[in-house]
């Protein structure tokens, strides 16, 4: 039997002014994707050209409410002027984005260093901040 949890870790950091990472440990599904939501929508509202790596090395376990908050922050972070990508994606999480089409949509790199080489340089930000948040 599998434990299912209503807690989400999340671990915010910015590696520069315009891009942050948001590292995501345990379940994503109808519990715990608006934890999710409640950390990435600020970054992408407050940064101009908002770039978002999503690190999803320790995600057990992710149904379709989270892969419907994936289109949602996708959505945001475009209309912001900035994107969205996914980084570490384990096995089965890659098969439901690649068999839902999700994977034509955003990048998918094999880890968070890929990803940011990627993305725009610009200067470390000042307020850098890095934090912990568990929510139900």
């Amino acid at each position: 039997m599998t434990d299912v949890t209503d807690t989400l870790h999340v671990t915010v950091r910015h590696p520069s002014a315009r891009v942050t990472v948001i590292a995501v440990t345990g379940d994503v599904d109808l519990h715990t994707s608006s934890t999710l939501r409640a950390h990435a929508l600020p970054v992408l509202e407050e940064q101009a050209g908002p770039h978002l790596v999503l690190d999803l090395t320790h995600v057990d376990f992710f149904d379709s409410t989270g892969l419907s908050t994936l289109i949602g922050l996708l959505h945001a972070a475009h209309g912001a002027g900035g994107s969205l990508s996914l980084a570490s994606v384990p096995d089965r999480l890659m098969r439901m984005i690649t068999m839902t089409g999700i994977s034509q949509l955003l990048p998918i790199h094999a880890t968070v260093a890929d990803a940011l080489a990627g993305q725009p340089r610009d200067e470390p930000a000042d307020n850098a901040r890095t934090g912990t948040e568990t929510s139900a």
